[in-house]
């Protein structure tokens, strides 16, 4: 067993004790997620920490969609709820880059791709090509591309 996988269950056991209902139903719920895409496909296999971490992100980034939902929805008592559960998530993510650090990555990334003679918005595959391996996990993709649009406009 992996082990973000291993602390994800002793954590579970350790709210589930302390009857922490929040945090033990969304720990239930996200390795019901990993388990799921464990048994997903023609063969179980056993995900590794890299494949777990990107459930986890998956499943934060669901909760930080329905709190949306929620608020614009007239429901904010579901909608803190929603983003309580993605906080506890984020916990098990790896620190998210600020917004002066991706800008910094983007930039060189921009800079290597006119090297290439990669031009104007249609630079974008190849930009995103060099950023992402260095962001993955601690940028969501929407963000990075956000960034990349922005200094690729000029």
């Amino acid at each position: 067993m992996t082990t973000l996988k291993s602390k994800l269950k002793e954590d579970l056991t350790a709210a589930i004790r302390a009857r922490d209902e929040l945090r033990s139903a969304t720990l239930r719920l996200t390795l019901s997620a990993i388990t799921k895409e464990e048994v997903s496909g023609k063969t179980a296999r056993e995900l590794s920490d890299d494949e777990v971490q990107k459930v986890i992100a998956r499943e934060a980034k669901k909760r930080r969609e329905a709190a949306d939902a929620f608020a614009q929805g007239g429901r904010p008592e579901q909608a803190e709820r929603e983003k309580a559960e993605g906080v506890l998530l984020d916990t098990y993510l790896p620190q998210q880059l600020s917004d002066d650090e991706l800008e910094q990555i983007v930039t060189r990334a921009v800079a290597e791709a006119r090297a290439g003679g990669a031009e104007g918005p249609r630079a974008m595959g190849a930009v995103m090509k060099i950023v992402n391996p260095q962001v993955t996990g601690r940028a969501e993709g929407g963000r990075v591309a956000a960034a990349v649009k922005r200094l690729l406009a000029g």
